[in-house]
């Protein structure tokens, strides 16, 4: 057996984890529990490699709880812990600010900055900090390592990452843009740099991770240059339920002609803005049905979505200069020819160009979706984030990567 890393994805009300073997390859166990502290009856699922799916429904007060149902799974679907111990626990944090820009093994000084960072992601860091704490407690012997979302980023120019704000909010706040979906873009990068036969410190990419969070990237030489989310991953592209970029002004204006308080504002603008807001749907494969059977508003978010995406590969295009090829990952950009047709129409001249049969054909894994010869390949990466966060963790540990 091979050497295992453990990624355990922890959020407020859930964990998400996998045990992967880097030297053998593939999953050895997969798995989510949900619905913590929520009250009520949770589910556990867990998958021992391709075996059946291994179910449990109990309530799940916390995430040490939570953690403790993990374990019995594995103890009875397997693999047996015993038998194949993780040499190393991989950690998603969401925000590492300025201070986190590289994978980090964790001590209580790790964990304690990491709380300290919820004020810039108080949705996120929290519960990342909440599972690290339990799996250090579960797994007290074997090294766990932080790997940060924003950590890609910390290569954007400071053209690219300042805002234009007082000094105060800059030096005293930490406000500017950090970017998010880091350990997705590196590996997609990366993985389409190997495609396109270059070495990664040679390739000039825009990457879209589009899924219900969505964002892109500027990519040149194998660093992360531009992307499009900011302080928090709410600006940029049009998502799921979120606005993505919005005039500044709009808050304060809904506060004047509406009585919304900065708490509601934000709300919606997370959680009932984005598609769901403009068709009442976060689901793209709604909206397709939807605005074939007539759906104005779904025609609209449609467009409204697509737009987005296109505005933002032309000015990654110019922010780049030379580019290799644009590269479309997660759920949406892995899954939906419609909506890499209509992100990438009218830019021909740009020499990005789509094959319809290949964009088209259903296939799976990667894959060019351009004409043979075209100028600037378009690409299809599913992305492997838990991967990611396994190499990398591995290689903080000190393990090397095979």
């Amino acid at each position: 057996m091979g050497r295992a890393v453990l990624v355990f994805n922890a959020g407020s009300s859930s964990v998400k984890y996998q045990l992967i073997d880097l030297d053998g390859g593939g999953r050895l166990a997969t798995g989510l529990v949900d619905r913590i502290g929520e009250g009520g009856e949770g589910l556990l699922k867990h998958r021992a490699g391709d075996g059946p799916p291994h179910e449990t429904r109990e309530r799940f007060a916390d995430h040490a709880q939570a953690l403790d149902a993990i374990l019995a799974a594995f103890k009875q679907a397997g693999p047996d812990l015993d038998r194949t111990a993780p040499v190393a626990v991989g950690h998603r944090v969401v925000h590492g600010g300025t201070r986190y820009g590289r994978p980090t093994l964790i001590d209580d000084a790790v964990l304690a900055g990491i709380r300290e960072l919820s004020a810039l992601a108080p949705l996120h860091n929290p519960a990342n900090a909440a599972g690290i704490e339990v799996a250090r407690k579960a797994f007290p012997d074997i090294a766990h390592v932080a790997v940060f979302d924003t950590a890609f980023h910390r290569t954007l120019p400071a053209a690219a990452y300042t805002y234009a704000v007082p000094r105060e909010w800059r030096e005293e706040h930490s406000v500017r843009r950090y970017g998010f979906h880091g350990t997705s873009h590196q590996y997609v990068a990366r993985r389409a740099a190997a495609l396109l036969g270059k070495p990664a410190q040679e390739a000039n990419l825009i990457v879209l991770h589009l899924g219900n969070g969505a964002s892109a990237c500027a990519v040149e030489g194998g660093r992360s240059v531009e992307t499009s989310m900011g302080l928090t991953p709410l600006e940029g592209l049009v998502m799921g339920t979120r606005s993505g970029d919005l005039d500044p002004a709009v808050p304060e204006y809904l506060r004047r002609v509406a009585g919304l308080d900065a708490e509601r504002i934000d709300a919606a603008l997370n959680h009932d803005s984005g598609l769901r807001g403009l068709a009442g749907s976060n689901d793209l494969r709604d909206l397709h049905e939807a605005r074939e059977r007539g759906d104005e508003d779904a025609r609209l978010a449609l467009d409204v979505y697509c737009h987005r995406i296109k505005k933002y590969v032309g000015a990654y295009y110019a922010v780049l200069g030379r580019l290799d090829a644009v590269v479309f990952t997660a759920g949406v950009g892995e899954n939906d020819p419609e909506v890499r047709a209509r992100s990438l129409a009218g830019l021909e001249r740009l020499g990005i160009t789509l094959d319809d049969g290949r964009n088209r054909s259903g296939g799976r894994g990667e894959r060019f979706v351009s004409p043979d010869g075209a100028p600037v390949p378009v690409l299809v990466v599913p992305t492997d984030e838990e991967l990611e966060i396994a190499v990398q963790a591995l290689e903080a540990a000190g393990l090397g990567a095979s």
